[in-house]
């Protein structure tokens, strides 16, 4: 998600300059009268120069976007994986890397309490520990869902009869909520995610408990 951010920051300054550019060469091309000097519109150079920079700028975009785009699809050195599978309306989550699988469904909270949030809070969160590489593989028992946070910068389709992975690395202790993303039926609004971010000490008395 700071990649993405980092990106999206970069595309802003860039079009500002190129808005702030375009102005003032279509101002300075106007005469006293208001109408085009005609050295601004034709002749080979000026045709050259607007054909070159447009593309040097856009295989600068270009290069950068690939390499974020293949970047989240991009798990190595996995420390923790997790599976979920979405259902018509909830969330199931597994964890396969210990003795025992850790299994568990995940429903939207109806009865609240005091600070939670309407229609995002769930029974049961996803904890995963902070500062580690978390693979997490969708999948669906139904229809298609896609389990999405964005404050981490992820959407993955649930599809079924079809796996699909993606990386996520947490960086500081917090919760974090998302919900399906592709329309999959009534109850579509009604299955929230929940993340919670943790440190190892507390993942591992975690995992211990289940």
């Amino acid at each position: 998600m700071y990649e993405i951010e980092g990106f999206h920051d970069e595309i802003i300054v860039l079009m500002t300059f190129i808005v702030i550019l375009i102005g003032t060469v279509m101002f300075t091309s106007l005469n006293r009268k208001g109408l085009v000097i005609k050295r601004w519109i034709e002749g080979e150079k000026i045709e050259i120069i607007w054909t070159i920079i447009p593309g040097i700028i856009l295989v600068y975009i270009g290069i950068d976007s690939f390499k974020l785009l293949y970047g989240l699809d991009e798990v190595i050195e996995v420390g923790v994986t997790v599976k979920a599978v979405g259902h018509q309306w909830y969330w199931s989550y597994e964890y396969g890397d210990y003795k025992k699988d850790i299994n568990f469904t995940s429903y939207m909270k109806e009865d609240l309490e005091e600070g939670e949030d309407r229609l995002i809070s769930v029974d049961n969160k996803v904890i995963l520990p902070i500062d580690t590489k978390v693979r997490i593989i969708v999948t669906a028992s139904d229809v298609i869902h896609s389990w999405a946070i964005p404050s981490m910068g992820i959407k993955i389709d649930g599809i079924l009869g079809r796996i699909n992975q993606g990386g996520i690395e947490i960086k500081r202790p917090g919760e974090f909520y998302g919900q399906c993303s592709e329309l999959c039926g009534y109850g579509h609004g009604f299955m929230p995610i929940g993340v919670k971010g943790t440190s190892i000490t507390e993942y591992v008395n975690w995992v211990k408990s289940q």
